[in-house]
């Protein structure tokens, strides 16, 4: 079984990104005070890594079900899979939780990592599944219109991986 990481996704990967997923958000957006950074998981699907992206825990999330798109990490975040994105492995950097000098945020991100842990065979188990149900229905259900375009986000993640390369 995988063993789930938590990462952040640099800057640049994430500007190339944005044009073609309209659930990708810059970093950090003009008059931003801080920067809104992309934390989140690495998982395989379709044999590439993808980035699924933790978003905080809001009041609607206790009144939504887990289902194929969305689980709840306890009360600190979701994770929405409809939302992630292939990412080359040069454009991910690990974060390192124990590093983290921040007390409640380093508090903040053991929690969620030890959920995470206990759900990695569902997390996969549903990105796989989403992945399919996207192929497979294209924009055709509300689900599948949800979904980030994950074969146009391939090619522009290879695209980027070969003009990096250069």
């Amino acid at each position: 079984m995988e063993n789930l990481k938590i990462y952040e996704i640099e800057n640049s990967y994430i500007d190339h990104l944005v044009p073609f997923a309209p659930h990708l958000f810059h970093n950090k957006k003009e008059n931003q005070e801080n920067e809104r950074k992309y934390i989140g998981i690495i998982l395989t699907v379709n044999g590439l890594d993808y980035f699924a992206p933790l978003s905080s825990f809001k009041e609607k999330h206790k009144k939504m079900k887990n289902n194929m798109d969305f689980l709840k990490v306890g009360n600190y975040a979701v994770i929405n899979l409809n939302n992630m994105f292939p990412v080359p492995k040069s454009q991910c950097i690990y974060v390192d939780i124990s590093k983290e000098s921040n007390p409640s945020y380093k508090a903040l991100l053991s929690a969620e990592y030890r959920i995470i842990t206990s759900l990695t065979e569902r997390i996969l188990k549903n990105a796989k599944s989403l992945y399919e149900y996207k192929m497979k229905n294209g924009n055709s259900t509300p689900l599948a219109k949800r979904c980030n375009d994950f074969k146009l986000l391939e090619e522009k993640c290879k695209e980027y991986s070969d003009k990096s390369k250069k």
